[in-house]
Formats: C-alpha cells, sequence, structure tokens
C-alpha cells in the first residue's frame, strides 16, 4: 500500500504518511528502510543530528539496485543541524549530507531548529550535537534571514527541490515570510494530542505551508530517554478516549492516533521495527473519524511538550 500524497507549494507531491528515522539504531537502519520500502513507504526523514544518514543511504540503494523503487519514486528530507547556520556553511554541509545519502539531491531540507550554534567542523565530530568544542552550549549570531537566503540558494543549485522549517514558532514563521524569496514548503513541529498546538498548525495552513507532525505517539518516544514528562504522562495508547475509538473501528490505537492528524491535513512519519506495525501504519487515510471525535481527541491537549532542549538539561529556552 502507497501513501496518498499532498500537494507542496514548491509544486511537488509529497507523501503524507513517511517514515521517521529519529532512533534508528545505526546497525540496523539500512534492513529497516529496506523492509519499509518493501511494505510501501516512500518518504524518508532523516536528519544529519540522528547521526544514522550514511546508513540510511545504503538501505536505500539496497532497494534501487534490488528494483524495488526508483530514486524518482522516493521523497528523501533530512535538516540542517544548529551549527551549520551561518550563510557560507549550509551549501557544504548539504553536499556532505547528500554524499552520505548517496543521492544527488533532497526532495525536502528542513531548518532542524530556530537556534544557531557556533561551528563545529564536521573533521572535528560529527554529528556535532549541541555543545561547542569547551562542552558547554556556544550560541552563533546568524540570523535566521542569513540562514533562510543560504537555504534559498539550495534551490537554486538543485540540492533540494523545497525546503522547509522545523520547531519554529508562529512569530518566527510570520518573521520568515516577510522576506522569503522562496517560502517554506513546510512545518514540523511535535504533535499529538497532549500537544495540539491549533493556532500554529492553523496559521501555516493557512500561509500554505504543509504541517509535518513528530511524535504523533505522545510519550512513547521519550520514555528511554528519561524525560520526565514523559514517564509521569499517561501513554496514549492506553486512554480511555483513544482505546474506545480503536475498538469501535477495528484499528490500532497507533492508527487512531495517525488518522486523527492526517484527517486534518497534517503529514505523519511514524517508525516500527515490527512488519505487521509497518503496514498498519500505512492504514490511516482510507477511512474516516467522525467530526465530534476528531474534538474528542484534541481536547486530551494539556500542552505538554516532550522535545525540548530545557528538558534535556540544556538551557536553550525557544519554546
Amino acid at each position: 500500500m502507497a501513501s496518498p500524497t499532498i500537494k507542496l507549494n514548491s509544486g511537488y507531491d509529497m507523501p503524507q504518511v513517511g517514515f521517521g528515522l529519529w532512533k534508528v539504531n545505526n546497525d540496523t537502519c539500512a534492513d529497516q528502510i529496506y523492509h519499509a520500502i518493501k511494505a510501501g513507504y516512500r518518504l524518508f526523514d532523516g536528519a544529519c543530528d540522528y547521526g544514522n544518514e550514511v546508513e540510511a543511504g545504503k538501505g536505500i540503494a539496497r532497494a534501487i539496485t534490488d528494483g524495488l523503487v526508483t530514486r524518482s519514486e522516493l521523497f528523501i528530507v533530512s535538516k540542517l543541524w544548529n551549527t551549520f547556520h551561518e550563510g557560507p556553511r549550509v551549501g557544504p554541509i548539504c553536499q556532505k549530507q547528500l554524499s552520505d545519502w548517496g543521492i544527488d539531491y533532497f526532495d525536502l531540507y528542513i531548518v532542524h531548529f530556530p537556534v544557531a550554534l557556533k561551528y563545529v567542523d564536521p573533521e572535528t565530530r560529527y554529528p556535532p550535537g549541541w555543545s561547542g568544542e569547551s562542552g558547554q552550549i556556544e550560541f552563533s549570531n546568524a540570523p535566521i534571514q542569513e540562514t533562510w537566503t543560504a537555504m534559498e540558494k539550495l534551490v537554486d543549485g538543485g540540492l533540494a527541490r523545497s525546503i522547509g522549517v522545523s520547531n519554529f514558532s508562529a512569530q518566527l514563521l510570520m518573521d520568515v515570510l516577510r522576506y522569503a524569496r522562496i517560502r517554506p514548503a513546510t512545518l514540523q513541529i511535535e504533535h499529538h494530542p497532549y500537544l495540539v498546538q491549533g493556532r500554529l498548525v492553523e496559521y501555516a495552513q493557512r500561509e500554505g505551508l504543509v504541517v509535518t507532525a513528530y511524535s504523533s505517539f505522545g510519550p512513547l518516544s521519550f520514555l528511554e530517554l528519561d524525560v520526565k514528562q514523559a514517564v509521569a504522562a499517561g501513554p496514549l495508547f492506553e486512554h480511555p478516549v483513544v482505546k474506545s475509538l480503536a475498538a469501535k473501528y477495528a484499528k490500532t490505537p497507533a492508527q487512531v492516533l495517525l488518522r486523527w492528524a492526517t484527517q486534518r491535513g497534517l503529514a505523519v512519519i511514524p517508525k516500527s521495527n515490527d512488519p505487521t506495525r509497518l503496514r498498519q501504519n500505512l492504514e490511516v487515510t482510507g477511512w474516516d473519524l467522525e467530526q465530534g471525535e476528531i474534538g474528542e481527541i484534541a481536547a486530551l491537549d494539556c500542552g505538554l511538550r516532550f522535545n525540548d532542549p530545557i528538558g534535556y538539561g540544556m538551557y536553550v529556552p525557544i519554546f
């Protein structure tokens, strides 16, 4: 089963359901991508910071060699890390990431966080992480406009077909849209019933950006990171509202949560090692929740954010 697509403001079609590569282990990454392609996935969402782009590229190369898919049928996403926000750094790091993937262009290249950190030479440490050479967080003075102008040059040079942003607020989107020659095609944010961010989603969609939800299952992805809020929060899969809807529609709780997002026009990027769940996560567009049920799920919102640098002990107050 293939995912339906969403038309981006850049003119390209993006699969609505993709496979996220955050926390995918290096030793299993190539195989996971290969099997995800066999299951029908065409969008793969990676990043410099995930540290597995070389392995991801090997999985894709194997699938292409075996005739499972062609490059043009895939939609590859990666992200610009914080230490490369200065204008002259953007092109070279994008080219390095393309080389790691073994491809000629990204379908979508995203500014990972709206925070510029001091440059770290990839030859010194890669991925760079949050800390500078001193072991402390060191900020750069690069403004977002400088970074975005360099991102636009990636499109001009054919290194990226579309460009976007992640973890931006509505105010930062307003800022980018004032000077953007090439508008962001997508906004990627943490989005689940505990953190709905309704105003931000509405504003981005009104401005023609496709919103991609990450961490659609709420606290689940953060338990192993020992994020206190995730440990304290109740699992969404066990919430009575989600469980009752799963029973009503003969779907899994995961499918209910993903349909809650996709039915409202968002894209999603879940991942799984399990072949059955891989297929199930693709089956989240061919059936509908009732509007009242969408509201019931949204009513679980309590502003509970899990992916926050502050929660990892780093004073980067971007939210």
